[in-house]
């Protein structure tokens, strides 16, 4: 399908007979408004097809040449392939000549051919002066040394075969086939026993019959409900194809020329852009926050455009540029688009589309944006997920900005690897914080390290990255509690001696030991090392010394080897013990694992 269709556009000046060439080179006269025919010009975008001898079908798009019908021309020109530039041997190059070359160079065309037109109304010698004209206006431009054919559309047509074949001959590259559907509204109307019907350039992707779609920016969902390529009627349409939807769900004053018919779900709308902008050599310089007119496929919307490597546009320089507009557009990165002065109305340059959902620059921030668009324009998406910061992107989102595998998933969001990166450090960091103040501890709460250090996460993303740092072997998790792998609590000489004194003032106080929550509370680092260690044992509300509850379960298990059970009263008078402090012991040997009760009595377990 890669070499069946391809889009090729005629350009030119006014009256220079590109309609007719198309008429005589297809059949179809596509001046078919009554303005148009009155007039003789093309004030509409006109569409048909050429089925070529190669059995590849050329899609053309006859574009007008008036002045003032450059945004419509512009409109057309976006996702060309390939230009037939028409020129009157009668008159030669003219000023819209060369303003849509410029234009074209600033859409990105990079292939045609040149038709020296009508050159059956004049003689060798001003066919000789004409043909020099055209190869002096595309010197160092996409049309040097294109080919340049004498035509004629008249009564006579002559050089119509040798046109063809030269456009059959004719490299293109491929459009956008991976990338969502997108379908640039040129054209909406409502066709009787159909309803409504919107055409235009398939940009990328494809379409089928069927499917879900929805209209930006205004986010009108619709269905497809009929396909049409060049008239026929086909389950699918994909990049390149002149395509026509019929779409339930929506009504034709709810459309407009500059919305998008897209895949649901897929794009976003954007209103803040970074660009690379070629500016022309014959504007005069603009300074940055100027207001402009920004023509993308078929939407025209005005914008304010901050220049982030200058402090204005310079004639015949590139610029790394941001364009805030005054309304959403629906743009993908790598789209081409143009800009004209707001009064008067003049083609100032164009460019290429880096980053269609950036974040307002500030000057200060400028030297960084322009090192990220570089970074973009050297093929570095993970740009994207860079500027999407701590929060990253929906893993969705990142799908269609083709930067999934190149960032990290952490819960329902993509990460830039330098990121998640950085919260491993963060994280490593409070642990070793947490161990230098603390170095009884065995470790630190999970939730109280997420708290502190990384709160912007979510306890799912957070666990992801503890789960990163364990598995690469750089800390350790007990439950809900991290260490540094390196890290062992090991007390020294001087918290030796507290901890010794603590645990002796405790066995002093034999089976009335303090209640566990005061303990904490005074000595919280050394008696939860004690308790760790073993030393201290919970029993009920109250800590035990291990000499206390070791001695208990001895005198236990003694008499359960002389006795069949051990009532409750057996075991106060076994130990001397009142009910207050006995009931917790009974309790605690039988979670410890010594006795298993049975009704109101105990058995060894």
């Amino acid at each position: 399908m890669a070499r069946e269709h391809f889009v090729i556009g005629t350009a030119g000046h006014i009256d220079h007979g590109k309609t007719s060439l198309v008429r005589a080179l297809t059949g179809v006269d596509l001046d078919r408004l009554p303005e148009e025919r009155e007039r003789g010009i093309t004030i509409a975008l006109g569409f048909t097809a050429l089925s070529l001898p190669s059995g590849r079908v050329a899609s053309f798009v006859d574009v007008p040449g008036h002045e003032r019908l450059v945004r419509t021309m512009i409109a057309g020109a976006s996702g060309l392939q390939a230009v037939l530039l028409c020129v009157s041997a009668v008159e030669g190059v003219m000023p819209q000549t060369r303003e849509h070359l410029d234009i074209l160079g600033i859409l990105g065309v990079s292939r045609g051919l040149v038709a020296l037109t009508m050159t059956d109304l004049v003689d060798e010698e001003m066919l000789e002066l004409a043909w020099l004209d055209v190869e002096e206006a595309v010197e160092g431009t996409f049309l040097e040394g294109a080919p340049i054919l004498h035509t004629a559309a008249g009564p006579e047509p002559a050089g119509i075969e040798e046109l063809k074949a030269a456009i059959d001959a004719l490299e293109t590259d491929e459009l956008r086939r991976d990338g969502p559907f997108r379908l640039p509204v040129d054209r909406a109307f409502v066709q009787r026993g159909f309803g409504t019907v919107v055409t235009g350039t398939a940009r990328s992707g494809q379409v089928s019959d069927g499917a879900a779609v929805e209209i930006l920016p205004e986010g009108v969902e619709a269905r497809v409900r009929g396909v049409q390529v060049h008239g026929q009627s086909v389950q699918e349409a994909r990049a390149g194809q002149r395509t026509a939807l019929n779409l339930a769900g929506v009504e034709r004053d709810d459309l407009a020329r500059g919305m998008v018919v897209v895949e649901k779900g897929t794009i976003t709308p954007a209103s803040i852009l970074d660009a690379r902008l070629s500016y022309l050599p014959q504007a005069a310089e603009l300074p940055s926050l100027s207001r402009v007119r920004l023509l993308h496929d078929t939407a025209e919307v005005m914008a304010v455009l901050t220049v982030l490597d200058d402090e204005a546009l310079r004639p015949g320089r590139s610029h790394l540029v941001q364009l805030r507009t005054d309304s959403p557009i629906v743009a993908l990165p790598g789209d081409r688009f143009v800009i004209r002065r707001e009064s008067p109305v003049q083609t100032l340059g164009g460019g290429v589309l880096l980053d269609p959902w950036a974040r307002r620059v500030r000057r200060k921030h400028a030297d960084r944006a322009v090192r990220e668009l570089q970074a973009l324009e050297e093929g570095d998406r993970g740009v994207f997920l860079a500027r999407a910061g701590d929060e990253g992107l929906p893993e969705a989102v990142a799908r269609q900005r083709g930067v999934l595998e190149v960032g990290v998933l952490l819960a329902d969001r993509v990460l830039h690897p330098e990121r998640v990166a950085r919260f491993e450090a963060v994280v490593q960091e409070g642990l070793a914080r947490f161990h230098a103040e603390h170095p009884l501890l065995a470790g630190a709460p999970k939730r109280q390290l997420h708290r502190a250090d990384l709160p912007q996460l979510s306890a799912a993303a957070f666990d992801q990255v503890i789960g990163r740092l364990v598995e690469a072997g750089r800390a350790e998790l007990d439950a809900n509690t991290l260490r540094l792998a390196a890290f062992t609590p090991e007390p020294d000489a001087e918290q030796r001696a507290a901890l010794d004194a603590i645990a002796a003032e405790i066995r002093t106080a034999g089976f009335e030991g303090p209640r566990t929550a005061d303990a904490l509370r005074e000595r919280t680092d050394e008696v939860t090392w004690l308790i760790e260690a073993g030393v201290l044992v919970r029993v009920g509300d109250r800590l035990l010394h291990r000499d206390h509850t070791d001695d208990i379960r001895s005198r236990v298990r003694g008499f359960l080897a002389e006795h069949p059970e051990m009532s409750a009263p057996d075991f106060k008078a076994l130990t001397g013990l009142s009910r207050k402090h006995a009931i917790p012991l009974l309790e605690w040997l039988d979670a410890s694992g010594t006795t298993r009760r049975v009704g109101d009595a105990r058995v060894l377990a």
